[in-house]
């Protein structure tokens, strides 16, 4: 009887790039929350999957391009998620109720979609994480100050509005982006609508008393 050979990799499941793509991400994201974003290249995503290199290749000429993608379907969909969120609070009854019902919303948000939201937030330094993490920041901050200004006025009225609104809105999304890393921690034992009323009604306060 003849020695067996070493074992072929399974011929993968004829696809073609365009399906293929999703899967593609799906994995690099798994390879980037297990291992960190530095992981992911174009042979780890290809063993991921279990199937070779030109696979791969087939989707994404070069790792540059597979992350890009990458960031931009993770950080496209996160960025419409909390501007949804942000005017969730619109049909809100009181201040207080508006400032909890959008944090609730934005905070089930990172439940749902943990893995994507670790990797823009809690990720390693990446100067293309940096530089995307900064232009979302700054869109968001842009549809806060646009959505937030004629509540402000309506709700109360604030002395001199001009100078305190840009620094309310800092406070704003610093205090976001801290509910969003408690919620990724581990060990956190806060739930979305926990975590998102008491973040709310702190949120309530500050702009309240400004």
């Amino acid at each position: 009887m003849s020695a067996a050979g070493p074992p072929s990799r399974a011929r993968a499941a004829h696809l073609g790039p365009e399906r293929r793509r999703p899967l593609v991400l799906d994995a690099a994201l798994a390879i980037a929350n297990e291992h960190g974003f530095g992981a992911v290249t174009i042979g780890a995503v290809a063993a991921q999957m279990g199937v070779t290199r030109p696979v791969v290749y087939a989707c994404y000429a070069d790792r540059v391009a597979m992350v890009n993608a990458l960031l931009d379907r993770e950080g496209g969909q996160l960025l419409e998620a909390v501007i949804s969120a942000l005017h969730s609070s619109g049909t809100a009854g009181t201040p207080e109720e508006a400032f909890v019902t959008g944090t609730q919303a934005l905070l089930r948000t990172v439940t749902e979609r943990a893995d994507a939201w670790r990797l823009l937030v809690l990720g390693e330094p990446d100067p293309a994480m940096s530089k995307r993490f900064r232009g979302a920041r700054s869109l968001v901050r842009t549809e806060a100050t646009r959505w937030m200004r004629p509540a402000l006025e309506r709700w109360w009225d604030i002395e001199d509005l001009d100078a305190k609104q840009p620094v309310l809105i800092e406070i704003f999304m610093s205090t976001c982006q801290t509910a969003i890393q408690t919620m990724l921690a581990p060990g956190n034992t806060w739930t979305a609508d926990h975590l998102g009323e008491f973040v709310g009604q702190a949120l309530h306060r500050v702009f309240r008393d400004a």
